[in-house]
């Protein structure tokens, strides 16, 4: 059962990749509430493009915007990830008086050993709203839920480029069921999402799909 008495005095920050999960775990821990003073978006070492997405910082800049909760955008080195990470939150921890992380993972294990040997060594709690979720359940939530994302990164052993661009809705479950194989959040890299409108948004964000391109056997959506 979910303590909201307790939950409303912890301050957390809430890890922000732009796709369905980590957005859908900020709502959920919002409705749990959490008093979420930052969502922290992760971008490669030029500043340019977000970790693992692809998806620009300006537009990562104008979700957060629309959810009214402050961003905080960190260049992460190729190299030490662990280490810059925990930098930042001891940062966080003493300038803004943190105490917990909201994680968008959903059940591979590996991620979560290291998400609790992490938060651990950091004195904070690990918040993890759709842990243990099964995939299907948890897409048809989203989209119940009214959150819309489209497909933006693909991995190109898996699905070609003409999946990207396609909304996450009833048919997208389908064809990723006809396939077999495939998790249906693609919570093994299959593929990854941008989310433009949901709860949580106070208007949809208007954008235009720009160019695609393979790069590191991976197929990506530009979105301007």
């Amino acid at each position: 059962m979910v303590d909201r008495e307790r939950n409303i005095f912890m301050k957390v920050v809430s890890l922000w990749s732009g796709g369905k999960d980590s957005c859908f775990a900020c709502y959920k821990a919002k409705q749990q509430g959490y008093q979420i003073i930052s969502v922290v978006n992760f971008t490669d070492s030029d500043g340019v493009n977000s970790v693992s997405h692809g998806l620009s910082a300006d537009i990562i800049q104008r979700q957060a915007g629309l959810i009214d909760i402050p961003l905080l955008q960190k260049t992460m080195p190729k190299k030490g990830y662990k280490d810059a990470f925990k930098v930042l939150i001891e940062e966080l921890k003493a300038k803004e008086g943190i105490e917990g992380i909201i994680f968008g993972d959903i059940y591979l294990q590996e991620h979560r050993d290291w998400i609790d040997k992490v938060c651990d060594e950091l004195k904070v709690e690990a918040i993890l709203p759709i842990w243990v979720k099964d995939t299907e359940k948890l897409v048809n939530e989203i989209i119940d839920s009214g959150f819309k994302s489209i497909v933006v990164s693909a991995n190109k052993d898996i699905l070609g480029e003409e999946w990207l661009g396609r909304e996450v809705d009833d048919r997208f479950i389908r064809d990723l069921k006809s396939i077999g194989n495939i998790d249906l959040c693609g919570e093994k890299g299959e593929f990854h999402t941008f989310v433009y409108d949901g709860p949580i948004f106070r208007e949809k964000i208007r954008f235009n799909k720009g160019e695609k391109r393979l790069q590191n056997n991976r197929w990506f959506l530009e979105i301007l």
